[in-house]
């Protein structure tokens, strides 16, 4: 049996059965198996938008070549003597937990917030009452942030093929759409990682580990220049290694973890606003048409430089979205945004944000703990300004104009918009390079200056990273390892979990 690729494009009407018809139409084919290999949307010429296939094609009558192999990670099976505790339920914390398990280690995972069933039910009386659960917010709980988010699984990361078909894998095990395995732009949405983030759970339950929910990290005890125990809210736990994979929220954290010995620096992060539009706006600019078929909503990515050569840019796009207040803190508001797989919202979301480095912002070489105090003060302020987690909001052609809004647009934001002077808000560099960027994506997307800018959105990365060893990845101590978007080392679902896994391939070669 042999076996070609194929580049096909086809329009966005065909059905799968017709696809395989018009493969077969043009390989001149009776008999043949084919699976998509990439497929994503061309629309470069809006009267010609179709969809381009990379297609492998397998026949008997094909008389020459073979499937590419997949890479996989290998993970050896072995019975350990120890022991390891991972605390934190995001990609890198659960992913770094399964691999351990299905190795052979014991393993117990611990989780600040409670399941994804009960973290749902805290945010919707959050959203109701305004009464927020620091431990099951949009922030905190089961599955982490990316939970509510649009689930995008795109990574910039080089080399990490066989990682990355390893969490694919488990991720359609566990719920998710075949689809994440072939498209350009795969996504999960929020009403999908519900389940999965159960199942990956229930699969790391079913390979003997445990999972300790409502058990929140506050410190650690250090003795012979190793971690001994991790002292939580529900008691101390023993372990020979432990990873804390916390997120880029948990500021409580990184405190403890720097007071502990563990060595962080100041690092690049963004700072900015949520824009939001109506979604047939956004559909109509890069299409031409306010839909299409089979296409679910359009997206955007959108990139300048001001004249200092900062860089402004969107920013985790949620098409068909809503913008969530995402705080992990009382009396601090800020945004993030979410979409469910249909992507059916009326509304399109993207942050807005603008790259430069702490030390800028702050005025001198400041400290990591100096830094993170900054952004919670900056946080807090955007509190103050309503006492509440209704958002400050402007019109973008009045944000590039230096004017507040006399009036705002209807929002999918839970909580009221309050009409805001953000000159008193934001730092005045950072709205310096949003204008210059906004006025460029004004001319680049038509009608996206009627757009209204949201909150504070302040959670694209850590503005702090953890100093670690690059090959051993420990931190500090040798049987401490910090993982994740916490760590400053990745971010993002992909890149979050294959710092995960790396973390506890680290620890199996070193473990008894």
């Amino acid at each position: 049996m042999g076996y070609r690729e194929v580049d096909m494009r086809i329009p966005l009407s065909v059905s799968d059965k017709e696809l395989k018809q018009i493969i077969g139409k043009k390989e001149c084919l009776k008999n043949f198996t084919y699976q998509i290999i990439l497929k994503s949307l061309d629309a470069r010429n809006k009267q010609k938008i179709c969809w381009q296939y990379r297609i492998g094609i397998q026949s008997d009558e094909i008389l020459s070549g073979q499937p590419p192999t997949v890479e996989e990670i290998e993970i050896p099976h072995k019975k350990y003597s120890q022991s390891a505790l991972v605390t934190g339920s995001g990609p890198a914390g659960i992913f770094c937990a399964i691999v351990l398990a299905e190795a052979g280690m014991k393993v117990t995972l611990i989780e600040r917030g409670d399941n994804v069933h009960h973290r749902r039910m805290s945010i919707q009386s959050f959203e109701s009452t305004g009464i927020l659960d620091e431990c099951n917010n949009y922030s905190f709980g089961e599955g982490g942030a990316g939970t509510f988010s649009d689930g995008k699984l795109t990574s910039r990361t080089k080399g990490i093929s066989a990682y990355r078909n390893y969490i694919f894998k488990k991720f359609i095990d566990s719920g998710a759409p075949a689809e994440i395995s072939y498209m350009t732009h795969p996504h999960l949405g929020s009403d999908n990682l519900y389940k999965i983030t159960t199942n990956l759970r229930k699969k790391l339950e079913d390979l003997g580990g445990s999972v300790l929910f409502n058990t929140k990290l506050d410190d650690l005890s250090i003795s012979e220049n190793k971690i001994k125990t991790a002292i939580t809210s529900t008691g101390s736990l023993e372990s020979d290694f432990f990873v804390v994979a916390p997120g880029h929220s948990s500021y409580e954290t990184y405190k403890m973890l720097i007071k502990r010995g563990i060595p962080f620096q100041v690092k690049n992060f963004a700072i900015g606003m949520r824009a939001e539009h109506p979604q047939i706006l956004i559909n109509k600019a890069q299409w031409g048409v306010e839909k299409l078929p089979g296409v679910k909503a359009a997206e955007y990515r959108l990139t300048a430089v001001d004249e200092e050569n900062n860089p402004v840019y969107s920013f985790c796009m949620c098409p068909g979205g809503t913008v969530v207040p995402a705080t992990a803190y009382k009396h601090t508001n800020i945004v993030n945004g979410m979409s469910l797989y249909q992507r059916n919202s009326k509304w399109a979301n993207a942050a807005i944000v603008a790259g430069i480095h702490p030390w800028e912002l702050t005025g001198n070489e400041s400290t990591p703990i100096e830094v993170l105090e900054w952004l919670e003060k900056l946080e807090s302020l955007f509190y103050s300004y309503s006492n509440s987690y209704n958002a400050p909001a402007v019109l973008i052609h009045d944000f590039i104009q230096n004017k507040s809004s006399q009036s705002l647009p209807e929002s999918s934001y839970p909580f009221n918009l309050v009409s805001a002077d953000i000159h008193q808000l934001l730092p005045a560099k950072i709205i310096k390079t949003m204008q210059t960027g906004l006025n460029y994506f004004s001319h680049k997307l038509k009608g996206f200056e009627s757009g209204v800018l949201i909150g504070l959105e302040s959670k694209t990365s850590s503005p702090v990273q953890v100093v670690r060893d690059k090959e051993l990845l420990y931190s500090g101590y040798k049987n401490f390892f910090l993982a994740g978007e916490g760590s400053g080392w990745a971010g993002g679902i992909i890149s979050s979990a294959v710092d995960g896994i790396k973390v506890a391939q680290k620890i199996l070669t070193i473990a008894k």
